[in-house]
C-alpha cells in the first residue's frame, strides 16, 4: 500500500458482548453456552465488517466523482484469548472476546490532537494500564507523523473553494513563499506546516489550509488561501496631534492594492516612530480591515489628566510643605492639561523651573490615571534656601594704576522667593578704593496675569565712579569722581526664541565731585564736566534693548545686543539726546580650540554730559592701554580676536589682539577731553593670557602690548563684554 501524506490512522474498537436469551450477559461459568454462541457472534462481526467494506466502496465512488476525500481504510479482526486460560469456571470474569474493526477517515495535518480511539480502553485491562499505553502510543504517533515523509506529486495554490485565484500575482506570491513544498518532493508534516507559515508571513493572505488529495498520479498538495482585501480607504481614530498629511503619505502607496500585513506593520512602526522622535506618549493600538477594503486605525495618545506639585525635604526626601505657591511653579510649565504628554516638553519644563533659581532639584514622574488612558504628572521639587547674606569681590572698570588697585569688595542680602511667588529682592553694597555702588533691586520675573512672561524690575541706585575714564588723571595726582543717583522701572519679555526685549524709563541725577566731595563743573584743562553748566545734569531716559543669545553664554556661543537711549526733555533744563550702541560676539569651537570674534560700536546725537562719551581702551576694550586711554568720542568702534586652548585642568591659555577707533569724533565731545589729554583716537594691542574657572566666573589674567610697545597687565572677572 502506498504512503499517504498527512493522513492520521485512528482505531475504533467495537466490543461485542454475549447475551443470554433473557437479555442478561452470559457469565464465563457457562462455558458450553459460550462455545455454542461463538460461531453466531463471529457471524455478527463478519456482517459488521461487510457493512464497513460497503461504506468504503461508497467513499471510493465519491472520490471518483471529484470529491476531495483523502481516505485510507484499514480493516482488522481480532479474536484474542483470555490472558489467563486456567481461570476456574466459577470466576465472575466477563468475556474477553473482542471483534475490532478500524476505519481511518482523517485529513488532519496536526498530529498533536488525540484521536477518539485513544480515549477508549481495551477490554479486560485496568483503567490505569490502558491510559499508560494510550499515552505511549500517542507519543509514538506524534513523532512518527512529524518525521514520516510522504511523496508529493503536485503542489497547487487555490482559493478556499478549490478554484484558481483570480489574481495570478497573488498565486505567484504564495508559490514563491514556499521553500520545501515542491512537486516530486518527499515531505514531512513539519515541513508542510512551515510552508503554511511562510505563506501567511508573506503578508497577502489571512488564512491558508493545506489539503492532501490522493490522485492516480500520487498525492496532490493544495494550499487553499484567502487573500486580504484591497485597500480603498482609511479611518484614523484617536490621533489628535498626528498630522493627517503624515498618515496620508504613509498609506498612499498601498491604495488600490491588496493589503500586505508586513508593509502595514512597517507603516505602523513609522507612525510609532513619529511619536517616539518627538517624545510623545502615543502609538498605534489596533488596526482593523473592514468590509470594502477600509482600514480602521486606532491610535492611543496619553493625554495629561492632572498636574500636581509635590515638595520633598532636601535631607530626607520625604514629602513636606513648601514655601512656594504651586501656581507659581505651574505657570512655568508649557505642558498643560489635555495635551498629549511629551517627554521632550517635560524636560524643557524641568529646565524652566530650575531657571527660576529657587529649586535645587526638579523631576517629573508620569503615572497612569486609572483606566482612562491618560496620565497624571507629579512634579517633585526640592526647594533651596530662599535668601541670606553674601560677600564677594570684583574689579572696577576704572583701573588707572596697577592691575589690582581697582579691586572692590561687596556685601549683599538677597531673597529669591518673596511671598512664595519667585519675586526677588536684592540689596547690595560694593566698595572699592574709588568706586562705590549701593543698589536696591526688586524683580518680579513674571507679572501675575500676563501671558507673555513679562518681568518687571524696580531699581534704585547710588554710584560713584572715577572720572578718569573720559577725562584722564589730573596733573599732580588729583582726581574727581562722577556721582549718579538713578531710579527707574524696566519691563522685559521674550520676543522670539533666543530673542528678548527690554523697555524702561529711568531718571538720572549726575555730577562731578572733587576729592573733598565738593561739586566740580570743570576739570584742570577747563573742559566742562556737565552739559548744562550746572553742578548736576538731570536726565529722563527712555531705554530700549534687544538681546539675542545662543548657548549658555560661554565662549562657544553667539550674542548680539542693541541698545538705544532717548533723553526726554520734560523740563527745559533736562538733557535731550539719543544714544545707540551695539555689540556682537561669535564663538566657533574646533576640537579643543575656540575662536572668538567680537565687534562693538556706538554713536551719540544731541546734548549729553561729557562723562557719558564712549571711552576706548582698557580691559574690556583695547588691552595694552589704560582705561579710556585710546580715545573718548561721540562714536566708536572696537574689534577683537582671540584664540583660547586648554592648558591644564581648569586653566586655559589665550592669544588675543584688539583694535579701537573713535572715528574722528573726539573733538565733538563738549570740551574735547581727549584732545586736551593727547589721546591718539585709535590704537591696538596684543598679548597672551590665561583663564581660570572659578565660582565667580572665569578669572582672566592677561599681559598685552600696545602699538607704542608699552606693556600692561589686565585682570578681569567673567567674559569680556
Amino acid at each position: 500500500m502506498g504512503r499517504n501524506g498527512g493522513v492520521h490512522f485512528t482505531t475504533s474498537n467495537v466490543k461485542i458482548r454475549r447475551f443470554s436469551a433473557s437479555g442478561a450477559p452470559i457469565s464465563r461459568s457457562n462455558s458450553t453456552s459460550w462455545s455454542e454462541n461463538l460461531s453466531s457472534k463471529v457471524s455478527c462481526a463478519v456482517q459488521s465488517l461487510e457493512q464497513l467494506i460497503h461504506s468504503l466502496k461508497t467513499s471510493s465512488g465519491a472520490h471518483q466523482f471529484g470529491l476531495k476525500l483523502p481516505l485510507l481504510s484499514s480493516l482488522s479482526l481480532s479474536l484474542p484469548r483470555p490472558r489467563n486460560s486456567s481461570l476456574s469456571e466459577s470466576a465472575p470474569h466477563k468475556s474477553g472476546i473482542l471483534c475490532a474493526a478500524s476505519l481511518c477517515l482523517s485529513q488532519q495535518l496536526d498530529s498533536s490532537a488525540p484521536s477518539e480511539s485513544q480515549k477508549y480502553s481495551s477490554g479486560g485491562r485496568s483503567g490505569e494500564q490502558t491510559q499508560s499505553e494510550s499515552e505511549t502510543r500517542k507519543g509514538q504517533q506524534v513523532s512518527r507523523h512529524d518525521e514520516e515523509r510522504v511523496l508529493i506529486s503536485e503542489v497547487l495554490v487555490r482559493n478556499k473553494d478549490g478554484e484558481e485565484l483570480e489574481r495570478k500575482d497573488l498565486e505567484t506570491e504564495a508559490l514563491q513563499a514556499l521553500r520545501a513544498c515542491r512537486a516530486n518532493s518527499v515531505l514531512t508534516v513539519r515541513e508542510v506546516q512551515e510552508d503554511v507559515h511562510r505563506i501567511i508571513d508573506s503578508g497577502y493572505f489571512y488564512s491558508c489550509m493545506p489539503v492532501a488529495v490522493d490522485t492516480r498520479d500520487g498525492i496532490r498538495l493544495v494550499f487553499q488561501v484567502e487573500p486580504n482585501q484591497e485597500f480603498h480607504g482609511l479611518v484614523c481614530e484617536g490621533a489628535n496631534v498626528l498630522p493627517s498629511k503624515f498618515v496620508e503619505d504613509a498609506f498612499r502607496d498601498g491604495f488600490g492594492k491588496v493589503v500586505n500585513i508586513r508593509k502595514l506593520d512597517e507603516v505602523i512602526n513609522s507612525i510609532n516612530g513619529w511619536y517616539m522622535e518627538r517624545g510623545l506618549f502615543g502609538l498605534v493600538s489596533d488596526i482593523e480591515i473592514l468590509s470594502g477594503g477600509i482600514l480602521k486605525l486606532h491610535v492611543a495618545e496619553a493625554e495629561v489628566n492632572n498636574i500636581s506639585i509635590r515638595f520633598l525635604d532636601r535631607k530626607t526626601g520625604e514629602p513636606t510643605t513648601g514655601k512656594t505657591k504651586p501656581e507659581t511653579i505651574l505657570r512655568q510649565l508649557t505642558t498643560k492639561k489635555g495635551q498629549v504628554y511629551s517627554m521632550l516638553q517635560g524636560k524643557r519644563d524641568v529646565e524652566m523651573v530650575l531657571a527660576m533659581g529657587i529649586m535645587d532639584d526638579v523631576s517629573i514622574i508620569p503615572q497612569p490615571a486609572g483606566d482612562t488612558g491618560k496620565v497624571d504628572l507629579v512634579m517633585n521639587v526640592v526647594e533651596r534656601k530662599s535668601g541670606g547674606f553674601s560677600a564677594g569681590g570684583g574689579i572696577s572698570s576704572g583701573i588707572t594704576s596697577g592691575p589690582l588697585s581697582g579691586l572692590i569688595g561687596s556685601f549683599a542680602y538677597s531673597h529669591r522667593n518673596v511671598f512664595g511667588r519667585n519675586q526677588k529682592l536684592n540689596i547690595s553694597l560694593e566698595r572699592g578704593q574709588i568706586d562705590s555702588i549701593f543698589r536696591v533691586n526688586y524683580t518680579d520675573p513674571w507679572i501675575e496675569g500676563d501671558d507673555k512672561r513679562t518681568s518687571r524690575t524696580i531699581m534704585v541706585q547710588n554710584s560713584t565712579t572715577p572720572g578718569s575714564l573720559v577725562h584722564g588723571n589730573q596733573p599732580g595726582g588729583s582726581g574727581f569722581t562722577i556721582g549718579k543717583v538713578t531710579a527707574g522701572i524696566e519691563f522685559s519679555r521674550p520676543i522670539r526664541p533666543r530673542w528678548r526685549g527690554t523697555a524702561g524709563i529711568v531718571f538720572q541725577h549726575a555730577g562731578a565731585r572733587d576729592e573733598k566731595g565738593n561739586p566740580v563743573i570743570k576739570d584742570f584743562y577747563s573742559s566742562p564736566l556737565t552739559a548744562s553748566g550746572d553742578p548736576y545734569d538731570d536726565t529722563l531716559l527712555a531705554k530700549l534693548e534687544t538681546v539675542y543669545t545662543t548657548g549658555s553664554g560661554d565662549l562657544g556661543s553667539s550674542m548680539f545686543v542693541f541698545n538705544m537711549e532717548q533723553g526726554l526733555p520734560v523740563m527745559p533744563e533736562w538733557l535731550f539726546f539719543n544714544r545707540v550702541s551695539a555689540r556682537a560676539r561669535k564663538g566657533v569651537e574646533i576640537g579643543p580650540v575656540c575662536f572668538l570674534l567680537s565687534l562693538s560700536g556706538g554713536h551719540v546725537v544731541g546734548n549729553f554730559s561729557p562723562h557719558e562719551a564712549f571711552a576706548i581702551g582698557g580691559t574690556n576694550s583695547v588691552r595694552g592701554y589704560e582705561e579710556g586711554a585710546v580715545g573718548s568720542g561721540r562714536s566708536y568702534v572696537v574689534g577683537s580676536g582671540e584664540i583660547s586652548f586648554p592648558l591644564l585642568g581648569p586653566v586655559d591659555g589665550a592669544i588675543f589682539a584688539d583694535y579701537g577707533n573713535d572715528l574722528g569724533s573726539g573733538p565733538t565731545v563738549p570740551g574735547d577731553p581727549a584732545g586736551a589729554r593727547l589721546k591718539p583716537g585709535s590704537g591696538y594691542g596684543y598679548g597672551l593670557g590665561i583663564r581660570v574657572d572659578s565660582p565667580l566666573g572665569p578669572l582672566r589674567l592677561e599681559y598685552a602690548f600696545n602699538d607704542r610697545q608699552t606693556g600692561r597687565f589686565h585682570f578681569g572677572v567673567g567674559h569680556r563684554n
